[in-house]
């Protein structure tokens, strides 16, 4: 039961809420262009016009296994709930047109992607090359089971690290360097990458498709194995009939010896074929864009300075945290480095409660507290189970104020500069909700 609700828990982790589906459908479709209107009334919902036949030729992508696009889909909506209630399509990662407009993305972004960017971060100390790698897996009969993005940060004289694609939310674009860094030319940690990133996703996507396989053969072993034998028995019947003299029992009896060499063939297909599903591999490695990240070039200012978190509270916030949160018997995970939008996952293995959990530690009483772009994206999608944590006092004897849940609800500010939020924690203790922005919003705009 335990690892049951542990699966559910990464599942709903990982999903592609409405939220973010319908934001990227929102900005892909002007590219296109196609016209999406919104419909106010239903959350995530659209009224859209017809598909442009540009959108046709990725129908025609080797490794397009979808039913074709239609002229124009009806009102469709990126929330299941509200599709099943309004009786509407429901488009989300698999469907025709998400992964269409999902392609065209990617395509008209490979120039860009070929010529590279930079960035500033405002965290940054020296600068540093980010590699972005997507790597698939495939199993035997050539089916793609999941594709993923990775980045690699490289720094002079330092180990190369591992990003989440989140990280270049929290990033500004900044101009070309009139001379480029030498880790510019640094060669690729393929290596390295191979042995942190690509093998152990490999072996994940390998536990849950072997997992997987095994339900699927025990169902098909099962149930064909009661199918032959249940023609088995007849063919003992008609046999004795056939011996009997009994009037078609002949024919009948090569029907049945038929009907079970079928199923017998039936079953070593099915038995080949889960083996293939069951052979994994890595494809289609390959680096799609790399970007040079330089500091801040104000991060000496003072407003500027006070901005980025100390380690030193950010350490004793995390043991704070996660030493509350292991005596309410929750499950944590520490995440932080992976630029996921939050710090913590946190699970209650009774009830299956996650919470995706952002920690901030202020030495003083009272203070502000800082959601990165990334981070108040995340926390505006996953309200469900979204959950900041505040501790004061780390200066002297640390102290977990009230858990928040949704706090996207509250009025952040902007810090423009930087494109960070800010919120003065005696507004926490006002649980006001305030009206959500009207689309279209735009990261890094003031909310209403």
């Amino acid at each position: 039961m335990e690892m049951l609700i542990e699966r559910r828990a990464r599942a709903q982790e990982r999903r592609v809420v409405p939220e973010t589906i319908a934001r990227f459908l929102r900005d892909a479709a002007p590219r296109v262009p196609m016209t999406l209107g919104e419909v106010r009334a239903l959350p995530h919902t659209f009224d859209p016009a017809a598909v442009p036949s540009g959108l046709r030729q990725y129908e025609r992508d080797p490794d397009w296994r979808l039913p074709p696009l239609v002229a124009r889909y009806p009102r469709f909506s990126t929330d299941r709930e509200t599709a099943e209630a309004e009786h509407l399509e429901w488009v989300t990662p698999g469907h025709p047109l998400f992964d269409a407009l999902r392609r065209h993305a990617l395509a008209q972004a490979r120039p860009d992607f070929a010529r590279g960017a930079c960035f500033y971060d405002l965290e940054a100390m020296t600068p540093a090359r980010f590699d972005v790698y997507r790597a698939r897996v495939v199993d035997g009969l050539g089916t793609v089971i999941h594709e993923r993005l990775f980045v690699a940060r490289l720094s002079q004289g330092a180990e190369p690290r591992l990003h989440e694609v989140g990280v270049f939310g929290n990033l500004q674009p900044a101009p070309a360097p009139a001379e480029a860094p030498a880790v510019a030319s640094e060669s690729e940690p393929l290596s390295w990458l191979h042995h942190e990133a690509l093998q152990p996703f490999l072996e994940e996507v390998q536990t849950e498709r072997t997992a997987e396989i095994d339900r699927i053969a025990a169902h098909v072993e099962l149930s064909l194995a009661e199918l032959i034998e249940r023609e088995d028995r007849l063919i003992g019947r008609l046999m004795e009939e056939k011996e009997r003299g009994v009037e078609g029992a002949a024919g009948n009896l090569t029907q049945a010896e038929e009907r079970q060499s079928a199923l017998r063939q039936r079953r070593e297909r099915r038995r080949e074929d889960l083996g293939r599903e069951r052979a994994l591999s890595l494809q289609d490695v390959e680096r799609i864009a790399s970007a040079l990240v330089f500091p801040h070039p104000e991060a000496a200012k003072p407003e500027i300075k006070r901005l980025p978190s100390d380690p030193e509270t950010e350490v004793i916030a995390m043991r704070v945290v996660i030493e509350h949160e292991r005596a309410q018997r929750r499950a944590v995970a520490d995440v932080h480095e992976q630029n996921l939008g939050y710090d913590l996952t946190s699970l209650d293995t009774r009830s299956g409660e996650l919470r995706l959990i952002e920690v901030k530690g202020i030495g003083a009483a009272t203070g502000t507290i800082l959601l990165t772009p990334n981070e108040r994206r995340v926390a505006e999608d996953r309200r469900d189970c979204y959950w900041l944590y505040v501790v004061t006092h780390c200066d002297a004897t640390a102290e977990l104020q009230e858990p928040i849940k949704d706090p996207a609800r509250f009025a952040w500010r902007e810090v423009k500069k930087v494109e960070d939020y800010w919120l003065g924690i005696d507004a926490l203790t006002q649980p006001m909700r305030v009206r959500e922005p009207e689309p279209p919003y735009r990261a890094g705009e003031p909310t209403p």
